[in-house]
């Protein structure tokens, strides 16, 4: 059984600390674990997270787009690894972590350049993306806001490998 505890903005559920102003209030909001990748912070709803890891090796897969790096063998099974900091134009992404997550009934790896930790985000704080953005990021970005005055892109990640890839990484012995 896990020890919960608390203080005035954390909770902490066994060694992880879930932070936020409103932590232990009854508004909705939802679990997500946080990343920094490049200059953008961004938020994963906790029901995609598989698991987070060191970088293993990858092995570049021909005809793939530009952010996936290629396959890693993930507990014996070859995942699709999205360089999550080309996906969102981050020039000066160094990714150090793995992030293992659903991607509809698939996995897919998001290398990302640091694991900040766990956060209860008010779903009133969060908004659409605007229109100006255009169509192109609302395949990846579910939601934006802010945390600690900071910019926050809450990523989507059903879609993160367009359905047109997935035949091509198939090829190369990808399962679903």
């Amino acid at each position: 059984m896990l020890a919960l505890r608390a203080n005035a903005n954390t909770v902490f559920v066994g060694q992880f600390s879930i932070q936020g102003e409103e932590s232990l209030s009854n508004t909705q909001q939802r679990l997500s674990l946080l990343c920094r990748v490049g200059v953008h912070l961004c938020a994963l709803p906790i029901e995609v997270v598989v698991e987070t890891m060191r970088p293993l090796p990858v092995e570049f897969v021909g005809g793939a787009p530009e952010f996936v790096s290629g396959l890693s063998i993930i507990r014996g099974v070859p995942l699709p690894v999205v360089d999550t900091g080309s996906l969102l134009g981050a020039a000066e992404s160094r990714p150090t972590r793995f992030v293992t997550v659903r991607a509809g009934n698939r996995l897919v790896v998001l290398a990302v350049d640091a694991v900040l930790g766990l956060r209860a985000i008010a779903d009133d704080s969060l908004q659409e993306l605007p229109p100006l953005l255009g169509d192109s990021r609302a395949d990846l970005i579910a939601a934006i806001g802010a945390v600690d005055s900071e910019l926050l892109l809450v990523l989507r990640t059903a879609r993160v490998v367009p359905e047109s890839i997935w035949s091509v990484l198939e090829l190369e012995g990808v399962s679903q």
